[in-house]
């Protein structure tokens, strides 16, 4: 079960890192709009949601990578 956990945690990670990118990219293309809205939106996203999103996986990984989540 450890094993499970320590790889799901290389997942948890890859998949904070994939979605950073995705968002950065979205977010930035939102931001080159011409609508007021898409730019507020993308701003949003950017300097709001993605840290808190990307942050939350990557150290969720990190702590079942390292074992946070044992039975003691």
């Amino acid at each position: 079960m450890n094993a499970i956990k320590k790889a799901l945690g290389i997942v948890w990670i890859l998949l904070g890192l994939y979605i950073g990118y995705d968002r950065l990219a979205d977010s930035l293309s939102k931001i080159a709009s011409d609508k007021p809205d898409d730019r507020i939106f993308g701003w949003v996203v950017l300097l709001v949601l993605t840290p808190i999103v990307v942050g939350g996986l990557v150290l969720f990984g990190w702590y079942s990578l390292r074992g946070e989540y044992g039975e003691e």
